[in-house]
């Protein structure tokens, strides 16, 4: 019998996210405290950018944003604001994220070893690019290793992909 494998990938669905951040830029648009403020939030490629005329309000702007990513079920994880501090430009503050997508190389390790230290005997992990791709004989393994996944806490959002 051949092996049974999955993938570990961290990834996101780019409509979700454009969705989300629409929902965002009509709740700012219709709210009393952010009239006449000059609140926008937008989208471009990989990168979102919040802007308001006071840090309170961009903050408020990237509260929204993530209770938006949250009902739609998306992971803060894959959104990278820096140290989530709005920055002066000339008369308006701003705050910008950026969307992360794959497995960085010190998490993918991070990940490997700890399916070799506490997973089951027969399962092997191996990095392939930006993700990792765990196979086994016994597929109440690999559902073991998926289990011992979901409950460890990496700085990345995953997902498992492919298994067959």
């Amino acid at each position: 019998m051949a092996d049974s494998s999955f993938d570990v990938v961290s990834d996101y669905d780019y409509q979700e996210v454009d969705n989300a951040v629409n929902q965002t830029a009509k709740e700012i648009g219709q709210r009393y405290d952010f009239k006449n403020v000059g609140a926008s939030i937008e989208l471009s490629g990989e990168s979102i950018t919040m802007v308001a005329n006071t840090p309170e309000r961009v903050l408020a702007i990237w509260d929204v944003l993530q209770s938006k990513l949250i009902r739609r079920g998306l992971s803060l994880k894959q959104v990278d604001v820096g140290d989530g501090e709005p920055k002066a430009s000339g008369k308006e503050y701003r705050l910008g994220g950026s969307l992360k997508k794959g497995i960085d190389q010190p998490n993918a390790k991070k990940i490997t070893k700890l399916i070799r230290d506490e997973g089951p005997k027969s399962v092997k992990a191996q990095i392939q690019g930006d993700e990792v791709r765990v196979s086994s004989k016994s597929r109440d393994d690999l559902q073991a290793t998926i289990a011992l996944l979901k409950n460890a806490s990496f700085d990345v959002a995953l997902q498992f992909v492919n298994f067959r």
